[in-house]
């Protein structure tokens, strides 16, 4: 019934949203000779803000056809690798001619970036894919809105999801580094624990895991403490809600993303708002920057997607009630998940100091859980100065992140091709 009403109240305000895009045409018009007094901007800055409030977010494009390397123009092609109706594989192929140019080799690592799948589109890693590019040859996990597929084809749970890693790794080839940002984390790691008892040619060589809740009985956070204060049934009662037509998922359980992103913004209701009066100061001062910013930042925070239900649900059980993979005690399809089979797969964590989502120590604790990995093929960095999204994009990621993983990854690159050699 939720998912319904927050529908229909969207195209309840259409009317409304009408009036104030033409309201917004109308007092930006070169030909208004008003548009430039002060109650033109206000009336153009108050249209501006109730249309943005109002209209829905689709799902954002990545924006990365040419990316800067080493101060020069460099083209990407996206290719999908491989499909689910769960999930693209892809990959942003870099034009060899530009990395020429560019004195960069073109055949960089290979970097599997495992996307959240907590509410946001993929392409919130914009910025942390538009950093792997300068080095690396990279995949990104471009995960499928649940209420657009339809019920016939099935579930999508926590173990699909492991199954999902296997195969994409597997599709990508035998060397490859795979990086988990935030949610990924348990899932990716388990994944990484199979192929490595398996001796799965195409296990990666290193894997790296940012701000992930790895183990979330350590340093709890608000999100931390609202999993585990409620019964398993609450959210089940709660949070789930069908999907209705006309979207090809109809019928189909989810954790809508609108929950979610209200359950955030409702986390630091006094910061939106007052970024909401910024915008509309800064759209009547015509401060253009700022304006562009603030948009940049909420057409991405406000696009939003639904989790199934199994996969979410499944979720809270295993790592945030249970804490099954901390504890040693996962199971996936009836086999035991075991953390101390990775001897030969590198271990970087990367938390930051002020992170509010998976707090210091969440992240870390796979260095703990995977004993059996060399010591000279693990780093463990703690940033002082950032917060979760900070972890992976924007301006501390680019100087101070990106370059500890990509060495960390230049270094397992050459030792993990030692190694299997070795073994084999």
């Amino acid at each position: 019934m939720l998912y319904s009403l927050h529908e229909f109240s969207y195209y309840s305000a259409a009317p409304y949203r009408l009036g104030a895009q033409l309201a917004r045409s109308f007092w930006s018009s070169p030909f208004n000779p008003a548009a430039e007094t002060a109650i033109g901007r206000t009336a153009y800055a108050a249209a501006e803000v109730f249309e943005g409030l109002t209209r829905r977010y689709g799902k954002p494009a990545w924006n990365l056809d040419v990316v800067t390397i080493d101060n020069l123009p460099v083209r990407t092609t996206q290719q999908t690798i491989w499909t689910s109706p769960w999930c693209r594989l892809i990959r942003f192929a870099r034009d060899l001619g530009d990395l020429k140019r560019a004195g960069k080799p073109a055949d960089g690592p290979a970097v599997l970036i495992v996307a959240p799948l907590s509410g946001h589109y993929a392409t919130l890693l914009r910025g942390t894919v538009e950093g792997f590019l300068q080095d690396h040859d990279v995949y990104v996990t471009d995960w499928v809105n649940a209420r657009q597929v339809p019920m016939l084809e099935g579930r999508f749970d926590f173990f699909d999801y492991i199954d999902h890693i296997r195969e994409m790794l597997t599709a990508i080839g035998p060397r490859v580094h795979v990086v988990g940002v935030c949610q990924p984390g348990p899932p990716v790691l388990a994944a990484c624990a199979l192929m490595a008892e398996d001796k799965d040619p195409h296990r990666p060589l290193s894997m790296t895991y940012m701000g992930s809740p790895i183990d979330a009985r350590l340093s709890p956070t608000v999100t931390n403490r609202l999993a585990e204060a409620r019964p398993f049934a609450w959210f089940r009662s709660n949070m789930i809600h069908t999907v209705p037509l006309p979207y090809p998922g109809a019928g189909r359980r989810v954790y809508p993303g609108f929950v979610q992103l209200y359950s955030f913004m409702s986390m630091n209701e006094d910061r939106h708002r007052d970024a909401q009066h910024d915008y509309f100061q800064n759209l009547v001062a015509g401060d253009g920057d700022e304006v562009q910013k603030h948009e940049e930042f909420y057409d991405e925070y406000l696009s939003v997607l639904d989790l199934t239900e199994e996969f979410y649900l499944q979720t809270i059980d295993i790592v945030f009630q249970n804490h099954l993979l901390a504890r040693n005690e996962l199971e996936h399809r009836g086999r035991k998940v075991d953390l101390t089979k990775i001897t030969d797969i590198g271990l970087m964590t990367v938390e930051g100091e002020k992170d509010d989502i998976s707090g210091v120590g969440q992240t870390q604790a796979a260095h703990g859980l995977c004993p059996n990995v060399p010591e000279d093929r693990r780093t463990l960095y703690v940033h002082p100065e950032v917060g979760h999204y900070g972890v992976f994009n924007g301006r501390r990621f680019r100087d101070d992140i990106y370059p500890r993983v990509r060495d960390f990854i230049a270094r397992n690159e050459a030792a993990g091709d030692v190694s299997r050699r070795a073994a084999a």
